[in-house]
C-alpha cells in the first residue's frame, strides 16, 4: 500500500513551514507566489493527495463549471485566479465560459442541468450573475451543486454564497472622506437592485448620518460596474451644477471612468477631486493617480467559493451557507483634503 504523504514532509520538502503548506492548500492568498508555486510542485512531485481529493477518486475526478461574465474585467480576472490555483492543489478540473446575466436568466434550467450533468460535472460557480429559483432547482435535481460569488441578487432558496464585507466596505470608504473634510461625497453606484450595490450604498449612508450629514439625492446615481458609468456619472454630476469634492465609486472600473472624464475636463486629483474605488485590483496601481480603493479578497473568494462547491458536491458540510470576507481600505494618491 502507498505511504501517504504528510504535511511535515511537504514542509520539510520545500524548505517552508508547515502553516504555509496549509494556507497553499487551502487557498489562502497571503502566501508570496514564489513560496505558493514551491508547495504547489512540490505536492506535485510527493503526489500528495488531500483527504477531500481521496475520497472524491472513489467518485471518480471532479469536474466544475465556472461561469463568469466578463472574463476581461480585473475583478473576474483575480476571482478565477483563487479558483484555478486552488483547484491545481486538489487536481480538479475547471470549465470557464463567459455569459452575460441576460443569458443566464434566459438560459432553459432543464437544459442547462442536463447539459452539465451529462458532461460529468460536479458543481458550478457562477460570478457575479443574476439566476432564477428555477434553475438552482433542476441543478440540484440533477445533482449539480451550486456556488454564487457576488450575485447581483441572492435566491430565496439556501444557495451557498461568497462576498465581501460589502456595506462595512461602503461605510470605511466614506469614513475615509468624511476624515479628510469632504462634505459632498457623490456615490456612483453598479446595478440599483444587486445586493452588493446596495450594501456599498447602505455603508456610504451610515457613515455620512453618523456624521450628520444628509444624503443628498442628486449625488447619488447607479449604473454597471464598468468605466462608462464613470464618465456618465461625473458628466450629470458636472452638467446638474452639485459639483462634489469627492466620489466614492462602487467599482474600480467606474472610478477609472471618473478619473479618465476628469482628465479631459481638466479637474485634477485629488487636487480639486478625490475618488475612492471599491475592489482593490491591480488597475488601482496603474491609475495616475493611483487609485484609493477599499479591497476585496478576491483571490480567497475565488478559493472559498471552489472549496465550498468541492464538499457539498461530496456531500460533506460546509463552515457557512453564506461566507463573507473582510475588505481593507488601501490608501493611495487619489483622497487629499478638500481645497478652502
Amino acid at each position: 500500500m502507498r505511504k501517504r504523504i504528510t504535511l511535515s514532509q511537504i514542509a520539510r520538502t520545500a524548505g517552508v513551514s508547515v502553516p504555509t503548506v496549509s494556507k497553499v492548500l487551502n487557498g489562502r492568498d497571503d502566501v508570496a507566489e514564489v513560496t505558493r508555486a514551491l508547495v504547489q510542485d512540490t505536492i506535485r512531485d510527493l503526489g500528495y493527495e488531500s483527504p477531500q481529493r481521496r475520497r472524491a477518486l472513489s467518485h471518480g475526478p471532479a469536474l466544475v463549471d465556472l461561469v463568469i461574465d466578463r472574463l476581461t474585467s480585473a475583478y473576474s480576472t483575480e476571482v478565477m485566479r483563487g479558483i484555478v490555483d486552488f483547484a491545481g492543489v486538489e487536481q480538479v478540473e475547471i470549465v470557464i465560459s463567459t455569459v452575460s446575466s441576460k443569458q443566464t436568466r434566459m438560459a432553459d434550467s432543464t437544459q442547462w442541468a442536463q447539459r452539465l450533468s451529462a458532461a460529468g460535472r460536479r458543481g458550478l460557480i457562477l460570478v457575479t450573475s443574476e439566476i432564477e429559483q428555477a434553475q438552482l432547482d433542476s441543478f440540484a435535481a440533477h445533482g449539480i451543486s451550486v456556488v454564487l460569488i457576488d450575485p447581483l441578487s441572492t435566491p430565496q432558496a439556501d444557495i451557498a454564497t461568497v462576498g465581501a464585507t460589502n456595506w462595512a466596505g461602503g461605510r470605511s470608504a466614506t469614513e475615509h472622506l468624511l476624515g479628510l473634510g469632504h462634505r459632498r461625497i457623490a456615490f456612483l453606484g453598479g446595478p440599483h437592485l444587486a445586493d452588493c450595490n446596495r450594501a456599498r450604498l447602505h455603508g456610504y449612508h451610515s457613515a455620512l448620518a453618523d456624521a450628520g450629514i444628509e444624503a443628498d439625492p442628486a449625488l447619488v446615481s447607479s449604473g454597471e460596474f464598468s468605466s462608462e458609468t464613470g464618465v456618465v456619472g461625473l458628466c450629470r454630476l458636472l452638467a446638474a451644477d452639485v459639483r462634489p469634492t469627492a466620489v466614492f465609486a462602487a467599482s474600480d472600473s467606474i472610478a477609472i471612468g471618473v478619473i479618465a472624464e476628469a482628465h479631459r475636463r481638466g479637474i485634477r486629483i485629488p487636487e480639486d477631486l478625490s475618488i475612492v474605488g471599491f475592489d482593490g485590483t491591480q488597475l488601482g496601481e496603474q491609475t495616475v493617480p493611483r487609485l484609493t480603493s477599499v479591497a476585496q479578497p478576491l483571490f480567497e473568494m475565488g478559493a472559498a467559493a471552489l472549496r465550498s462547491v468541492l464538499r457539498l458536491s461530496r456531500g460533506e458540510p460546509i463552515d457557512s451557507i453564506h461566507v463573507e470576507l473582510a475588505t481593507r481600505l488601501v490608501v493611495r494618491d487619489s483622497t487629499a483634503p478638500p481645497r478652502p
